[in-house]
């Protein structure tokens, strides 16, 4: 019940949108009002993406077909914001609209002078302005439905430790965060993001997080492409806050514990090591290393806290170096930046850069996951401990990618003072 009360709030905000924006047909020409076509065109798309979305409700967003639900989510948020983005246009030229006629009533302006027939209007120029605009998102977020999601990009780390042992200098590691592979329907192009993985020929696999949006069936077909990642030396993993089934209707909470423990089976299928607020220690050549993997902790908004670092930790007291993934950045910053400095390297995910923004090597790096987040993509290094947020193989909501791209990240440890090198 719920659902639907959230479901007609934002249909009718939505609507509100949708009817003030609609002056901007009045606008962008000088007749008195739209044509028959474009009244049409206006409505018609909008129409046409309600009854969408309410189609996709009906189904559930669950059990729907992933093709049927981008679409269906991406063309209609492709609308919305693109009309989202006319709004401060129409908005400025109302108000400045508004005290100019006051202006002229009280009599402080003198009255206004029609354009000539060759002339523009100042609402006519904002109003195309607008138009202009409005195409920067909506293309971009088009190339981001059509191309960006599985636009996979490799991006290697190098990084040194005074404390790595000599054995393990030069291991790789290849990290994966957010697969969310019920957002999936490009078999083809997800297996080439696959090929790209087993192409580094790394010693470990680590994936920290997000194998599912909501169940854990969502992953069934994914099985066999899944099950050819390859490691040297072994392939580990840990949940994160989708994969317990928190965010969709159980009939009954044993369901969600099902739900739950297929999870689990489904990890050693694929030859992952689940670590459930436990650790491993890795050993070569007589040393050894402590890889530790916690559940989901969030520090911000809702998220559960099912991770326990004291537990996890138990037993790598003697380790002289440990690596630790936790799903969610916010974890680093709340219990192990200033408190547990004997944490190397803390592999995270979670915030996928929210799948939109900008990033230009040494100039800019900006998405609005950064007003939530301050930790949210890439290496950040706090003196000899670093921490390294993976953009995420997947997507989820927003049906692509625009500026964030999918990544691999490719990993290699050094034994020696820090110098952290990112491509």
């Amino acid at each position: 019940m719920r659902s639907i009360y959230v479901l007609l709030t934002f249909f009718s905000i939505s609507l509100l949108l949708d009817a003030y924006v609609y002056r901007i047909l009045y606008k962008i020409k000088r007749s008195k009002k739209p044509s028959k076509v474009q009244k049409r065109a206006f409505w018609g798309l909008n129409l046409l993406g309600y009854l969408a979305l309410v189609t996709l409700s009906a189904v559930g967003y669950d059990l729907s077909d992933p093709a049927f639900r981008n679409i269906v989510i991406g063309g209609f948020g492709l609308l919305f914001f693109t009309k989202l983005s006319l709004l401060p246009f129409i908005l400025f030229d109302d108000i400045w609209g508004m005290l100019q006629w006051i202006g002229r009533k009280i009599g402080w302006l003198e009255q206004e002078v029609k354009p000539n027939s060759g002339g523009m209007s100042r609402s006519e120029f904002i109003a195309k302005s607008a138009v202009l605009f409005a195409a920067i998102p909506f293309l971009s977020l088009g190339y981001g439905m059509l191309k960006g999601g599985y636009n996979f990009q490799l991006r290697k780390v190098r990084l040194r430790f005074p404390n790595l042992p000599k054995a393990f200098d030069g291991t790789t590691i290849v990290q994966l965060s957010d697969m969310h592979m019920g957002s999936f329907s490009d078999y083809q192009a997800v297996a080439k993001g696959i090929e790209m993985v087993n192409a580094q020929n790394a010693d470990y696999f680590l994936f920290t997080g997000d194998l599912v949006n909501n169940r854990t069936d969502e992953v069934n077909r994914w099985m066999e492409l899944l099950s050819r990642v390859e490691a040297k030396q072994g392939k580990f993993s840990i949940l994160g806050n989708h994969d317990y089934g928190d965010y969709t209707q159980w009939p009954d909470d044993a369901a969600k514990q099902a739900n739950l423990k297929h999870m689990h089976a489904v990890h050693q299928q694929l030859g992952w090591k689940l670590l459930l607020n436990e650790n491993q220690i890795l050993e070569r050549d007589g040393e050894q290393i402590a890889l530790v993997g916690v559940e989901n902790w969030g520090a911000r908004g809702r998220f559960a806290k099912y991770g326990d670092l004291e537990k996890a930790l138990q037993g790598t007291e003697n380790a002289p170096f440990k690596i630790l993934m936790s799903h969610d950045p916010s974890h680093f910053e709340a219990q192990v930046n200033g408190v547990k400095s004997d944490i190397d390297l803390t592999l995270s995910g979670h915030t996928h850069g929210m799948q939109f923004g900008v990033e230009i090597p040494g100039y800019v790096k900006w998405s609005p996951s950064s007003w939530i987040y301050p930790y949210w993509a890439g290496l950040y290094a706090f003196g000899k401990q670093y921490l390294y947020v993976n953009r995420g193989f997947g997507f989820i909501g927003y049906p692509g990618r625009a500026g964030i791209w999918p990544e691999v990240t490719h990993i290699t440890l050094e034994r020696g003072e820090p110098d952290p090198q990112t491509t």
